[in-house]
């Protein structure tokens, strides 16, 4: 992203934090999340594993350790409710 605004890492990472207050890292992982949480409601049947790999991440436990760290719940345990 930086270098498709002709900016380095580094000033991409301050105008984050300036005006959303979150680094990119932080918004891109928020992004996933929702992501996982929206599939997770409208198609239960979904793997896990099959949704982490969907959405970039290196396998089904980082996101479900992502998942439970920011939304409290594992993504088996918020697809059942």
């Amino acid at each position: 992203m930086a270098k498709h605004l002709h900016l380095t890492v580094r000033s991409l990472q301050r105008l984050s934090l300036k005006y959303l207050g979150l680094s990119p890292l932080t918004v891109i992982r928020r992004y996933r999340l929702q992501e996982a949480a929206l599939q997770l409601r409208e198609h239960p049947q979904a793997s896990v594993a099959a949704l982490a790999t969907e959405l970039g991440y290196t396998d089904q436990a980082h996101l479900s350790t992502d998942f439970k760290k920011v939304l409290g719940y594992s993504p088996s345990s918020y697809r059942s409710r």
